[in-house]
C-alpha cells in the first residue's frame, strides 16, 4: 500500500504529477534548449496559468530561480541600499533576516517567540527601511500572518518595498499585488511537486530600485541572476542561464489544473481540511495546537504539540502508511507538523485524524 506524505515540505505529489512527468519524457522536454521556441511556449504557458491562479497584474514578472531561499538573497541584494526589515517568528523568517545581515545591510527586526503571530496595528516600521520583509506561513511554527493584515501595513508605509515569502503556503494566500511588490515560493510544498524550483514574483518597482542601484559604484547588486537581467529576457520569455525546463514545463501544468478547480474551491478545501484537523487537536487529550490564537494558525501546516514522545506518534502513523512532519528544531521530540497542501484529500485526513485517535 503507497505512503501518504503530511510532511511541510517535500511533501506529497500532487496526483496528476505522474501523467504530466510521463507525458514530458514522451515529448523529451528535459533535452530542449532554452534558446528554443518550444521553451519560450513552456516559459509563456506556466507564466499564463500562475497569473491566472495567483491574480497577478501585468506589472509584475514571474521568475524561476533554483530554489525559494535563493530569493532572500536576490530580492535583498535587488531591493536594498542600506536597510531592510523583518517580522520574525521562527525559523524561516529569522533565516531571511539572518541573510541581510550576512550581505552587509542593516536588518531591522521585529520579534514574536515561537508559535505567536503579527497583526498589522502592532507593526511600527523603521524610518528608512527600504524593504519589509513578511513571511506569510512560518513552516516551522505553523503561524499564518494574514493577507489583510499585510495589505493593511502597506497602506500605512506606501512608499516601502513589500516582499512575503509564501513558501509553504502558495497558492492559499489571496495577496493584493497591487499592494504587494514581491513574492516567492518553491513547489516541493503545495504545488506537490519535488524539490528543484523557486518561483519569484517580482514587481516593476523592485526592477527600478534594482537599476537604481545598479548605478552606484560602490554596491552591487549581485552578479548571477539580477532583477534587471531576469526582466530583460523575461520579456521574452527566456532565463539568463539554462533552466529547470521539466519543471518549468510540469508547473505550468499543475497550475492548470489548479485553475480548472478554481482557485476559490481550492482555497475553500484547504480550509475544510484545516478545520477538521483543529477541531480534532482541540478536542484530544494527547496532543494540542501549538498555535493558541485563531486568527494566527496556518492552514496549510498545522503544528500539534504530542503528549507522547513525537517519534513514537510518527512511527505509528508511519506503520500505518501516513507519513508526519517532525517538529521544527527543539521542537523535534515534542510537535509534529501536518501538511495540509492541494495534494491531499479531505478523505486521506480524515484517515490520519482516525489514525491518531489510536
Amino acid at each position: 500500500m503507497p505512503q501518504t506524505y503530511f510532511t511541510p515540505g517535500p511533501a506529497e505529489l500532487y496526483p496528476t504529477f505522474h501523467q504530466h512527468l510521463q507525458r514530458a519524457m514522451d515529448e523529451q522536454i528535459g533535452s530542449i534548449s532554452h534558446r528554443s521556441q518550444r521553451f519560450r511556449d513552456i516559459y509563456k504557458f506556466a507564466d499564463e496559468q500562475l497569473r491566472t491562479l495567483l491574480s497577478i497584474p501585468k506589472t509584475h514578472g514571474i521568475f524561476f530561480t533554483g530554489s525559494a531561499s535563493e530569493v532572500w538573497e536576490r530580492v535583498l541584494l535587488n531591493c536594498v541600499e542600506h536597510e531592510s526589515f523583518h517580522l520574525v517568528n521562527g525559523s524561516f523568517s529569522q533565516k531571511f533576516f539572518d541573510y541581510a545581515g550576512a550581505l552587509r545591510k542593516h536588518a531591522h527586526l521585529l520579534e514574536k517567540p515561537f508559535g505567536e503571530g503579527f497583526d498589522a496595528a502592532e507593526i511600527d516600521v523603521p524610518e528608512y527601511a527600504e524593504l519589509v520583509c513578511l513571511t506569510h506561513n512560518e513552516t516551522s511554527s505553523g503561524v499564518q500572518m494574514r493577507p489583510a493584515e499585510m495589505h493593511k501595513l502597506k497602506r500605512k508605509y506606501p512608499n516601502k518595498l513589500f516582499c512575503v515569502d509564501t513558501v509553504s503556503s502558495a497558492p492559499y494566500p489571496d495577496l493584493d499585488f497591487s499592494l504587494i511588490d514581491s513574492a516567492f515560493f518553491s513547489v516541493q510544498k503545495a504545488f506537490g511537486m519535488p524539490a528543484g524550483l523557486g518561483v519569484w514574483i517580482s514587481s516593476e518597482s523592485c526592477l527600478q530600485k534594482a537599476e537604481y542601484l545598479l548605478q552606484n559604484d560602490t554596491l552591487t547588486i549581485g552578479a548571477h541572476h539580477t532583477l534587471p537581467t531576469l526582466w530583460k529576457h523575461y520579456r521574452t520569455y527566456e532565463t539568463p542561464a539554462t533552466p529547470n525546463v521539466l519543471y518549468i514545463y510540469l508547473l505550468g501544468k499543475i497550475a492548470e489544473d489548479f485553475n480548472r478547480i478554481g482557485i476559490d474551491n481550492l482555497r475553500r478545501q484547504t480550509e475544510e481540511k484545516a478545520r477538521m484537523l483543529y477541531k480534532f487537536l482541540d478536542s484530544s487529550d494527547a496532543y494540542e495546537p501549538f498555535v493558541k490564537q485563531e486568527r494566527h494558525r496556518s492552514q496549510t501546516v498545522i503544528v500539534a504539540t504530542t503528549k507522547k514522545p513525537a517519534a513514537e506518534v510518527i512511527a505509528t502513523a508511519k506503520a500505518a502508511n501516513m507519513i508526519v512532519g517532525s517538529g521544527y528544531g527543539k521542537f523535534k521530540e515534542s510537535q509534529i507538523r501536518i501538511a495540509n497542501f492541494p495534494a491531499v484529500s479531505a478523505e486521506q485526513v480524515a484517515n490520519l485524524i482516525d489514525q491518531l485517535k489510536k
